[in-house]
């Protein structure tokens, strides 16, 4: 029989509030994250916007000494995952034994913005300039190696690098450690800063991002005017728990993680495969795995990253999977509020899954104005919703044919 997984903590850095909490009651709220950029130089780039971490103070979570030796992301990392165990009442060491306590933290990039500063070094003062701490930087995994040393964490440490499915997948792969008696306890999630000018340069020359010049409306999932997605950073994470564990110490629980889903698209690096037939399978793993027929399915937060094709064949993927069930379950996009926050985005958006199963409220896709003669389901459009929801369905899609989604349900004994 598989080990039971439940959700005791979460923590999150983001555009919207620098806790889980504060940015939950703001997405509830249909408030946008997305302003002009205070990172990029302006002059450098066409694009302006962006769904930046604001008034952050990594002191307040590590030395200030060390700070300055780890990249952006890594600090958010840490503090998100300091947050999240502080939330479970997590003592490693006291109610966790240290060697059964992993951690799993996804991200796409990594230090992309460190690497630009020390390569700009390298060029205009040569190699004696260049910070001895560059390569722990910018390597995507040191999130992860970071978190285990603050925390002391001595179980599995990994990191999963799917770009923007790097965070669900690393939750996916957690949840499977836990079952199957590799962990007791999983800090995991997904991390990203990468709002740099040459981050926002190629995005642009790809045609990805949005050219709306309003922030706050430039992102805009599922509705007929959308035009490329925001960039966004910051991260979340969540304390995965094996079930008789979590109650041997008293825990709070959120929620249980029911199913995971992964596949490869083997089609295309950019661009999802007509009628998104990854997704399609990676939802329907997910169900399998869950054991969860579609029809239990309450509401999906949905990838919906305000590009033509994703928003397109994410739909197509949900009604090919869920049928007629797809017009009566719910389908949002968080991103309309945070930004794309790339492998970070699947973490906070399995926070968001089950503060939403918790509070009873599906949070809305703001800017839904023009709809789509071929996006036909129920987006809960600008508004909120109050439902009683007993599962929820989260997709993550990334460039390279990454597919992963995740299946939460409420908790009953």
């Amino acid at each position: 029989m598989k080990r039971r997984v439940v959700i005791t903590g979460v923590g999150a850095v983001t555009p919207l509030g620098n806790d889980a909490f504060s940015t939950w009651e703001n997405i509830k709220n249909g408030v946008s994250g997305i302003e002009e950029s205070r990172l990029m130089d302006k002059e450098k780039v066409d694009i302006h916007i962006a769904a930046e971490v604001k008034d952050f103070k990594p002191e307040e979570f590590m030395e200030k000494k060390e700070s300055r030796r780890m990249g952006r992301f890594s600090q958010f990392a840490i503090a998100a995952s300091k947050m999240a165990v502080k939330d479970a009442g997590l003592q490693i060491g006291e109610n966790a034994i240290p060697e059964r306590v992993g951690v799993w933290i996804g991200s796409g990039i990594g230090g992309l913005g460190e690497f630009e500063e020390q390569h700009r070094r390298f060029l205009n003062k040569g190699q004696r300039k260049v910070n001895p701490f560059t390569i722990p930087m910018l390597i995507p995994d040191m999130a992860s190696g970071r978190v285990s040393i603050e925390l002391g964490a001595k179980g599995v440490n990994d990191c999963s690098v799917t770009a923007c499915a790097s965070g669900t997948n690393s939750i996916g792969n957690s949840f499977h450690a836990i079952q199957n008696d590799k962990a007791d306890v999983i800090i995991t999630g997904g991390a990203e800063a990468t709002i740099t000018e040459m981050t926002v340069a190629g995005f642009t020359n790809m045609t990805a991002l949005s050219t709306n010049k309003d922030p706050k409306t430039a992102c805009r999932p599922f509705d007929k005017n959308r035009d490329g997605f925001v960039i966004g950073e910051g991260a979340g994470v969540l304390i995965l728990e094996e079930l008789e564990h979590a109650l041997a110490r008293g825990a709070t629980i959120y929620g249980e993680v029911a199913g995971y889903g992964a596949t490869g698209d083997a089609y295309h690096i950019t661009t999802p495969p007509p009628e998104g037939e990854g997704a399609q399978r990676s939802m329907a793993l997910a169900l399998t795995d869950a054991e969860i027929y579609p029809e239990q399915v309450d509401y999906i937060n949905a990838h919906g990253t305000s590009t033509f094709y994703n928003d397109l064949y994410e739909t197509n993927a949900i009604k090919a999977v869920f049928k007629e069930h797809a017009y009566q379950l719910s389908v949002s996009s968080t991103k309309s509020m945070t930004g794309h926050m790339l492998g970070a985005t699947g973490g906070l958006e399995a926070i968001f899954s089950v503060l939403a199963m918790r509070d009873g409220i599906m949070p809305p896709t703001i800017n839904y104005e023009t709809p789509d003669e071929e996006l036909d389901l129920d987006y809960v459009p600008n508004v909120a919703r109050e439902k009683d929801i007993n599962v929820v369905l989260s997709n993550s899609l990334g460039f390279g044919g990454h597919n992963a989604t995740l299946i939460f349900k409420k908790f009953s004994e």
